[in-house]
Parts: structure tokens; sequence; C-alpha cells
């Protein structure tokens, strides 16, 4: 599995000073994603809906809304 691209702006180019240490979301070789955001697992998971889950492994990420609307244009539909 390797990263194959960004999906939307950089941290820099969404302000971030340093650009190091900022939430990103990038496209895998196998077609999934990787989401660099802030773990809220211990804050969330109990407030999970009823219908959904989370395995041992999985810990709810946070990313701000900004990172996530920038990278809608580059988001595949299918």
């Amino acid at each position: 599995m390797e990263i194959v691209r960004r999906i939307g702006a950089s941290p820099k180019e969404r302000g971030s000073m340093t650009g190091d240490t900022c939430p990103d979301i990038f496209e895998l070789s196998d077609g999934n994603f990787a989401v660099i955001g802030t773990d809220a697992t211990a804050a969330l998971d109990a407030k999970l809906p009823a219908d959904a889950a989370r395995a041992d492994h999985e810990r709810i990420v946070v990313i701000s809304r900004d990172t996530l609307l920038r990278a809608k244009g580059d988001i595949p539909n299918g």
C-alpha cells in the first residue's frame, strides 16, 4: 500500500504557518483513503449513533471542515 496523492489542499495552502502538523487526506494505491486528524475516540466513542460501531483497531478522527470541503473536488465519484 502506497500513498498515491493528496486529496484537497495542502496544510500550507489552507493557511498552516508551518505546514507540518495539520489534518490531511490521502488516496492510497488500493483505492482506500488515509486521514491525518485529531484522535477524538475517547470523546466521541460513547456518542456514536446506535447503528454505528468501531472496532478495537479503529479510531474516530476529527478533521476540520475546511480540510474536507477543500478536498471535495478531488474525491472521485466512483
